[in-house]
């Protein structure tokens, strides 16, 4: 997720800083969160605004990732695009294809504003960078990783130690067989399935989602992950799915978590 700055909301703000210098100037920005991270992106907007009173940023929540992208990319093609919008981390390439942002590298350089584009972690920037120079095309904001819940009363019923969740894969498949005996639906459901089971598994075990560099190399990537490993995986999960102990419940879009 990510902020990314509109070229022509940028040329406007230039504008409004060389007609009244004495003027507040009004930062539109759409995020994509509500919830309590909605609130604390209110909050983050009023600390700005209270240490820059020549400036005031407006969040507006407009919807969920694929919303606020699609209402970013309509709102710059109706030439009232906001200043900054929050887009999830794969729609770099969308935001670029269409031209409707500047990069972020540009707009630190051209305010005269060192960016340290080393201090984030590579895994991170590598999502939002040009992957031919290097350098950032949007601000890394937020960005999300799967995080695994566990109900510590269901396990002690099961028979399981709650303080020891699954470490591995197979621990997880053996704890949601035992959970579905002890009378739970089912043993683990997961949301976003592609990102997590195909995308982050081949991340942490170092195998290829893709080629061209797992896309970031060019339009014409083909998917890779039909490997021994990913193939054993999905193959896990459909046999647990078929003893109900996995269930997908379809896609979720959760900004409050």
């Amino acid at each position: 997720m990510k902020p990314l700055h509109y070229t022509a909301s940028a040329l406007a703000l230039g504008l409004a800083l060389m007609g009244n210098a004495q003027a507040v100037t009004t930062i539109p920005f759409w995020p994509s969160m509500e919830g309590e991270l909605g609130k604390e992106v209110d909050s983050l907007a009023q600390r700005f605004n209270a240490e820059n009173p020549d400036y005031k940023i407006v969040p507006t929540y407009k919807g969920n990732y694929e919303q606020n992208l699609s209402a970013g990319i309509a709102a710059f093609r109706t030439g009232n695009a906001p200043a900054i919008l929050q887009v999830y981390e794969v729609g770099t390439a969308t935001m670029m294809a269409s031209k409707a942002i500047k990069p972020v590298y540009d707009v630190f350089k051209e305010a005269g504003i060192q960016f340290d584009e080393s201090q984030f972690v590579p895994t991170v920037s590598g999502y939002y960078s040009d992957s031919k120079t290097g350098h950032l095309l949007s601000q890394p904001f937020n960005s999300s990783t799967p995080v695994l819940y566990y109900n510590k009363d269901a396990f002690k019923k099961a028979g399981l130690d709650p303080e020891q969740p699954p470490k591995t894969w197979q621990d997880l498949a053996d704890y949601a067989a035992k959970l579905k005996a002890s009378g739970m639906k089912c043993g683990y459901a997961s949301g976003w399935q592609g990102w997590i089971q195909l995308e982050n598994f081949s991340a942490w075990n170092g195998l290829p989602f893709a080629s061209k560099n797992n896309g970031f190399d060019g339009t014409d990537a083909v998917l890779e992950f039909n490997k021994p490993e990913q193939v054993k995986h999905i193959t896990m999960l459909e046999e647990m799915n078929k003893k109900s102990d996995f269930s997908y419940v379809g896609r979720v879009m959760l900004p409050t978590y």
